[in-house]
């Protein structure tokens, strides 16, 4: 089994936003500023984890580059395996209480994330931004959702509307239990994409497995192309994950790995 990197008790932040990126000179320098502008105006400590996902571009130097401005700034460098990895190696480093995953297109306005961490304080374990008003997206890709929507729904998680949303939050110690056990993209064998979704699905559906209280909070979303994006190809692709999650669980292969990590169990402590 694979080692990942594991946060340390030392000077654990209200909250660490974690964000995978790969090729995203374009985007993360605009986006960046953005999300040190709003946490600057918090009253809470945070971090912000940056996994470049053996990008081509420069994106690594970049970041480097702001980490002289923002020391709260942290840089992960992966191997390209793909989003599901990169998300994952960025959650189980993160320090803080709180964990916020977001997509470096900044699609779901930063502003929003208030919403998310009040469900939280509330006591929630996992809440998912629902992308209730979505902006832009194309006629297609509405299809697209729907359709990966009703099949997940009918196989594997079932009352989340939106589980292909890129921005949510944890606390802590559930964002490490779910993410240790998931076995989808988790290794060498990933194939490598930006646009694979199905892990979202495992994700949710290991969170309601373990007893997780889960809430959506309706949020604004704006549809940002990207080009590497193929609907066909991915599409089966997500769809492949959802059977694959189904199957995993009727072999009874998470049982498996909740044993082996130790069964934390929906009381798990805020650490």
């Amino acid at each position: 089994m694979e080692d990942w990197p594991i946060a340390t008790q030392v000077e654990r932040p209200y909250l660490s936003v974690v964000i995978p990126a790969y090729n995203e000179s374009r985007r993360l320098p605009a986006n960046l500023p953005k999300v040190f502008a709003y946490l600057d105006g918090q009253p809470y400590a945070a971090e912000v984890i940056v996994v470049d996902d053996g990008s081509e571009d420069d994106i690594a130097s970049i970041v480097e580059r702001f980490q002289k401005e923002h020391p709260n700034l942290r840089l992960i460098r992966n191997p390209h395996r793909g989003k599901a990895y990169t998300v994952r190696t960025g959650v189980l480093a993160a320090r803080g209480c709180y964990i916020f995953q977001c997509d470096a297109d900044l699609s779901m306005p930063v502003e929003e994330l208030a919403k998310l961490l009040k469900a939280l304080e509330e006591g929630y374990d996992v809440v998912v931004g629902w992308r209730a008003r979505r902006y832009h997206l194309p006629w297609y890709r509405q299809i697209m959702s729907l359709i990966y929507h009703l099949v997940v729904q009918a196989i594997v998680v079932r009352g989340v509307r939106d589980t292909q949303s890129g921005f949510k939050c944890y606390r802590r110690p559930v964002a490490h239990d779910i993410f240790r056990r998931t076995m989808l993209y988790s290794g060498e064998a990933e194939i490598k994409g930006p646009a694979v979704t199905g892990f979202d699905v495992e994700i949710l559906f290991l969170a309601q497995q373990s007893g997780y209280r889960i809430k959506e909070v309706p949020v604004e979303w704006y549809y940002a192309e990207r080009s590497t994006v193929n609907p066909i190809k991915d599409s089966l692709r997500n769809l492949g994950d959802v059977i694959r999650v189904r199957l995993n669980d009727l072999q009874g292969k998470y049982r498996h790995a909740r044993a082996a990590k130790g069964d934390m169990g929906a009381s798990a402590p805020e650490l």
